[in-house]
């Protein structure tokens, strides 16, 4: 009976171990691949470095998600061309649901499969919307937890910002 104790607290002592700090500004964001919409061809953060990402984990089922996201496809519009990606990770399982979520709000801006909540663990995400501003260098610069307005003068110009000092591609 001791021994069984014993081991129960070994056992214990290794799974409670200290959790992780989030991921904070100045951290490499963890890499990934994931498959996107419509057509599953993956999308990898390595594949965007040298621009500034903005990278949002959300759900169907959150309320705050849906009501954020017009204000993401306005921030997606006004940046085509610069060196800048939004991208959007789906943590639901039912790929249809997220199809038509995406097809009633007219969404441009690749979204990204995550039933699995393996890159969503990665990034240590649980509250959604989570949203992480990662810059050109595959380093986190902000990390935002709840819904933003995205094209806010705030957020825009902020991104505005880290675009501008982007370097232009060789050639």
């Amino acid at each position: 009976m001791i021994a069984l104790a014993v081991a129960a607290g070994a056992i214990f002592a290794v799974l409670s171990g200290r959790t992780p700090e989030p991921i904070a500004a100045g951290q490499p964001a963890p890499t990934f691949a994931l498959p996107s919409l419509p057509s599953d061809a993956p999308v990898s953060l390595d594949s965007l470095r040298g621009r500034i990402v903005l990278l949002n984990f959300w759900a169907t089922w959150c309320k705050p998600c849906e009501e954020e996201m017009p204000a993401m496809e306005r921030l997606h519009r006004s940046l085509a061309g610069k060196p800048f990606a939004l991208i959007a990770v789906s943590v639901d399982e039912d790929r249809a649901v997220v199809e038509a979520f995406r097809e009633r709000l007219d969404l441009s801006f690749p979204i990204l499969l995550d039933p699995s909540k393996d890159v969503a663990h990665a990034y240590q995400t649980f509250r959604y919307p989570e949203s992480f501003l990662i810059g050109a260098d595959g380093k986190v610069v902000a990390r935002f937890v709840g819904p933003r307005e995205w094209d806010a003068g705030a957020y825009v110009d902020r991104i505005r910002e880290l675009v501008a000092a982007v370097p232009a591609p060789p050639g």
